[in-house]
């Protein structure tokens, strides 16, 4: 939705008034952000997104009526060129987060971070691109049982495919990636568009959790 030429529209989801307040004020006098508008909880952020359209929510789990994440699920299930969703959060490893990301949030930044910090988070989910924390993600999802309904058809990916999975789930670009296996990164993109169609994931995030909670990348082995 963002263009050079104009700054990143944010809309802020949540439900405690001054922080929705505090940090819109804040989050609005970085550069290149404008905050065009705020919500509740999530039967507000619909409704707002659809009349104000923003490039990012800011989405915060823990909201009445509708939480964040159903409210997530919703926004882009419905919508055919929705904002990217990140999640703010208070605790790191709240189980809220990891289905937040599981419902196709890309990515998550806590409340606590310096503002310059979340604002960086903003533009480059505006961009496209995934905010992996891969220490944080990992904890996580260790924390809770595999689910077997979200188990990795591990026969439906390449060998090299899975090579590619296990490094994006270090938090490594295309470029790195690409410099790990020796290949081009235009390879590496064709690769990973792969593993998100064949998973059917909304993003890398997604992608990584699904990795994760599959077994096929445990924490603490592999560099993961």
């Amino acid at each position: 939705m963002s263009s050079p030429e104009r700054p990143v529209t944010v809309l802020i989801a949540d439900d405690d008034p001054v922080t929705r307040s505090g940090l819109g004020t804040l989050l609005g006098a970085q550069p290149g952000i404008a905050v065009v508008g705020q919500a509740a909880d999530g039967v507000e952020v619909v409704e707002q997104v659809r009349r104000l359209r923003p490039d990012v929510v800011l989405m915060d789990v823990r909201m009445p009526r509708r939480n964040g994440i159903e409210a997530t699920r919703e926004l882009l299930a419905g919508d055919a060129d929705p904002p990217k969703v990140v999640v703010i959060t208070t605790f790191e490893n709240d189980d809220y987060v990891t289905a937040a990301l599981s419902a196709g949030a890309s990515g998550f930044v806590l409340k606590r971070r310096p503002v310059p910090q979340i604002a960086e988070a903003v533009r480059v989910a505006a961009a496209g691109e995934a905010i992996l924390f891969p220490a944080a993600l990992r904890r996580m999802v260790a924390a809770r049982p595999l689910d077997s309904a979200r188990a990795l058809p591990r026969a439906a990916l390449t060998g090299r495919e899975e090579e590619v999975l296990r490094l994006m789930a270090t938090g490594s670009s295309n470029p790195e990636i690409a410099q790990s296996l020796a290949v081009s990164p235009e390879t590496v993109k064709t690769h990973v568009g792969n593993v998100l169609t064949k998973l059917g994931a909304q993003n890398r995030t997604h992608a990584v959790v699904i990795a994760y909670e599959s077994g096929l990348v445990v924490p603490g082995l592999q560099g993961a």
